[in-house]
């Protein structure tokens, strides 16, 4: 696979502004650039919470590319 599309809803808390999964996000870009792919694309979209107690919600959606194996062949060969 050259691409791989994955999306991670942030939740902002009721009082106040801080993610609370921002390290969730994080997780998710490790894991995919230690599969050799980078982070091509990234867009959000924010929507707020119907429920009594909850924030906004900021959905992200990561768009990203395998790293082609000649290029980084020629890289570690310099």
């Amino acid at each position: 696979m050259k691409y791989v599309v994955l999306q991670v809803i942030l939740k902002e808390k009721f009082i106040g502004v801080a993610s609370k999964n921002l390290t969730e996000l994080e997780a998710v870009i490790n894991e995919q650039a230690a599969k050799g792919y980078r982070l091509h694309t990234i867009s959000t979209t924010a929507s707020g919470s119907k429920g009594l107690l909850g924030g906004d919600r900021i959905q992200a959606t990561m768009v990203f590319e395998k790293l082609e194996e000649e290029k980084t062949d020629k890289k570690s060969k310099k």
